[in-house]
């Protein structure tokens, strides 16, 4: 209010010596003497009112420029009414009306830019002691120049950048803002050495997943964190925000080139369609009801028994699909009257099978709920299925299944031979209606229950992150990834094939929770632990898509092969399997996996009770 104060009178004084080209006569003398007091009295009373002392000048904006031009009109109004008065009583103003016109620009002006000027010097002094990052951006379209300039503009840190990554070959050897841009065979090792990089940002590029990942790699050896740049389409008000960044995760770290998927295709044979999804609230299954609503279905039943799971999958469609033609139905596989109920009454057009139990160590330990899910479950659907004159089932197995060494992939394994069996069975008798396709393939990011979500727990925790054996390795695939080749694999399927997806390389897991800690800004053996615990029962120390008998042959996609399998009679494997499923009564776990072996030769159990019944 004291600086106010005395502006206001430089303002009058400078209003007054402008006016008069700083020759101001005796007589304006006096009156700019006599009008000072008035001017100051009418100008504090209006600060006051419109409180433009009480802002925090590192925080002022509009709203305050709109109180301070206020109360400058308005005291200027008042000095032009008191000029008229004193006009009509005296037969002169007291101050002149130019002058008056000038003190209000000039008022106006010296208030608003001191508070400007004292701004920007709180803000230099605060960025003198911010630190400083070193910033390299992977991208280097509109999405990677507009990043920068937001980060240009933080007043928190202060960002250095030091170039572009993008394989464009019409970018190579170029310069975006002053700034290289560089291709990812570039040695990006000694770049990041030489200029201390503390950032590498995502942009949206279309760099090949192979290449980006070489640099990510680099960057993750290095200790640079990785943040991810929202696509634009999520940026606040078209802006983006420093808070929008967030660090890169694991799955990020293991994708792959986008899939190409014969989309037309895949439309014609679901659209104004009726399809049952069932497991649809699980992994797998609410990712295929999202991917098949997105091909105008007629109706999408989403069956799963987890009610919880079924109601968070029925808010989050009411939220997302607005068209309201899915279906939420609570139920068990398992119950064969209930599901003839359900496809009498909905009548499917195709069938996507993902409900089964999954976890390893608890089927180990249940394996009469293993056969009454994964086998019985699939074959009340595989029979229904034919009885309602469905178009295709698709049933969705594990590389678990190959080679078993535990109950879970030897009852997956004999859903398969079933479901292949019969297909074969239905086309010798000329009735092959329904089309049996099955898919295999390994574990999937971010699914229910999956490794990764263990070590994000225990890294939430403090660790210590717990694998089983140091030589682990698994296939991994993302969720949309798997949801989309079954689609494709269900489109091009004519009965009877096994589909082996392509899931890239194996991962070791101990090298996946390396870098896990790596995310999370942590150093393995001084902020956090990694423990071998041990094979769990019936563990693999490595996964198979195809046994030592099967080879593949290729499909017109390059990820998804037709595996050649062995093929069985149907009328042996049923009575089999009708033998296997009404050992469930007895609850006799030695009868039940020794008749699963029985049915599965290669079931080999492996660090599991159930060795014993190995011959």
């Amino acid at each position: 209010m004291f600086i106010d104060s005395v502006l206001v009178v430089l303002s009058i004084v400078a209003a007054f010596g402008l006016r008069f080209n700083f020759k101001i006569s005796s007589t304006y003398l006096v009156h700019m003497a006599y009008g000072l007091p008035f001017t100051l009295l009418i100008r504090v009373s209006l600060f006051l009112v419109f409180k433009t002392h009480t802002g925090l000048i590192k925080y002022s904006g509009f709203d305050d420029i709109k109180r301070i031009v206020y109360s400058i009109a308005f005291g200027s109004l008042g000095f032009y009414i008191l000029n008229l008065a004193f006009y009509a009583i005296e037969g002169y103003y007291f101050l002149p009306i130019p002058v008056l016109i000038i003190d209000f620009m000039l008022c106006g002006f010296l208030i608003v830019s001191t508070r400007a000027l004292a701004k920007l010097y709180i803000i230099n002094k605060e960025t003198l002691h911010t630190e400083t990052k070193h910033v390299l951006i992977l991208g280097a379209g509109t999405h990677a120049i507009s990043t920068k300039k937001t980060l240009d503009q933080d007043i928190k840190i202060n960002y250095e950048f030091y170039g572009f990554i993008d394989d464009t070959k019409t970018l190579k050897g170029r310069q975006l803002d002053g700034l290289n841009i560089y291709n990812t065979s570039f040695d990006f090792a000694g770049l990041i050495d030489k200029n201390k990089i503390d950032i590498l940002l995502l942009c949206n590029n279309k760099t090949r997943m192979a290449n980006r990942q070489k640099v990510l790699d680099i960057c993750l050896a290095k200790g640079v964190k990785i943040l991810n740049v929202p696509d634009s389409d999520k940026w606040i008000n078209g802006e983006l925000s420093v808070n929008q960044l967030k660090e890169i995760n694991i799955e990020s770290l293991l994708e792959r080139d986008p899939i190409q998927l014969d989309f037309s295709k895949i439309e014609s044979q679901l659209k104004d369609s009726k399809v049952l999804v069932t497991g649809g609230a699980g992994s797998i299954g609410s990712e295929m009801v999202r991917q098949i609503l997105k091909f105008g279905p007629a109706k999408v039943m989403v069956l799963d028994q987890a009610e919880s799971a079924l109601y968070d999958m029925e808010l989050e469609l009411k939220e997302t699909f607005s068209e309201n033609n899915f279906e939420i139905v609570l139920a068990d596989i398992r119950n064969m009257e209930r599901m003839r109920r359900v496809f009498a009454y909905f009548k499917p057009d195709y069938v996507y099978h993902a409900a089964a139990y999954k976890h390893v160590p608890m089927m180990e330990n249940n394996p009469s709920e293993s056969i009454m899910t994964n086998i019985f479950g699939s074959i009340n659907l595989a029979k229904l299925s034919f009885e309602f004159k469905v178009k295709k089932f698709v049933m969705i197995s594990t590389d678990k299944a190959v080679n078993p060494t535990n109950v879970m992939g030897a009852s997956k394994r004999v859903a398969e031979i079933f479901v292949q069996s019969l297909d074969s069975k239905l086309k010798k008798e000329g009735n092959g209606g329904t089309q049996y396709i099955t898919t295999r393939f390994g574990n999937v990011l971010g699914s229910n229950g999956s490794v990764i979500q263990l070590f994000k727990k225990q890294l939430k925790n403090g660790g210590p992150l717990t694998i089983t054996h140091p030589d682990v390795t698994r296939y991994f695939m993302t969720i949309p990834e798997a949801s989309q080749l079954v689609l494709e694999a269900g489109m091009m399927g004519g009965g009877g094939e096994i589909f082996v997806f392509d899931m890239g390389k194996s991962v070791k897991i101990i090298d996946l929770a390396k870098n896990m800690i790596k995310l999370a800004g942590l150093e393995l053996g001084k902020d956090i632990n990694i423990v071998s615990k041990g094979l769990r029962p019936g563990e693999k120390l490595y996964e198979e898509l195809l046994n030592d008998q099967e080879n593949s042959m290729p499909t017109h996609h390059e990820k998804i092969m037709i595996g050649k399998v062995r093929e069985y009679d149907f009328e042996e494997v049923n009575q089999k399997i009708n033998e296997l499923i009404a050992l469930f009564e007895t609850q006799d776990n030695d009868k039940i996996v020794g008749k699963m072996k029985e049915l599965v030769p290669e079931y080999i159990s492996n660090n599991s009770t159930f060795s014993r019944l190995d011959k």
